[in-house]
């Protein structure tokens, strides 16, 4: 689990990797860590898939790039199933880049997360500069730089992401990412649409 001194760690990094401007002081106020969530699909749907994903994480992206499509045409897009997303950073770029998808309230955050996968090669990985990366990506969903500048100097938003991943590493003891939750139960075997499938059968009223 990440410490204070990691979590400051995290904070300062956000100021000097990601911010345009000057930063903000997080010291002043408390870190919250009751972020919204991601809801994709009818709130009311009958099964639950929890999705703990991380952006710079390279299986994540196989799976929204490969599974996710035919899952969400075949159980989200029926009302069947509901899918929350949630950030797992597991490294300071994916927490940065999680800050970007919450810009302007989160306003474009389902769309941005879908372009963070499928670009990823693009703006994580050596040799690569991700912050013009990623202001060329959020400026493709209508956001001004200005804007972005100021969304990723936001220290407290930073901390929040971070504590809230300890949150949920400490509750769901989460191993590894993407890991999923159906219903409240961990999802076991290959999460591929077979395995969908056969884990949502059960689940699913004909």
């Amino acid at each position: 689990m990440m410490t204070t001194s990691r979590r400051a760690a995290l904070v300062g990094l956000a100021a000097a990797a990601f911010a345009a401007g000057a930063c903000g002081s997080a010291s002043a106020q408390a870190i919250k860590s009751d972020l919204p969530d991601l809801v994709i699909g009818d709130p009311a749907a009958a099964v639950t898939i929890e999705e703990f994903a991380s952006l710079t994480c390279s299986h994540c992206a196989t799976f929204h790039n490969t599974v996710y499509p035919a899952l969400k045409k075949a159980y989200i897009d029926t009302g069947k199933v509901k899918l929350i997303y949630r950030d797992f950073p597991i490294n300071e770029l994916s927490v940065g880049a999680a800050l970007l998808t919450r810009c302007n309230n989160g306003a474009q955050r389902e769309n941005l997360v879908g372009a963070l996968f499928k670009t990823q090669e693009t703006w994580s990985g050596p040799g690569r500069s991700p912050l013009v990366e990623l202001y060329k990506i959020g400026q493709q969903v209508g956001f001004p730089q200005a804007e972005m500048e100021k969304c990723l100097s936001d220290e407290i938003l930073f901390a929040a992401i971070v504590a809230q991943r300890d949150e949920y590493e400490a509750k769901y003891k989460i191993q590894g990412t993407p890991t999923f939750f159906i219903n409240g139960k961990l999802m076991e075997g290959r999460a591929d649409m077979a395995g969908f499938d056969k884990a949502l059968a059960p689940l699913i009223k004909k």
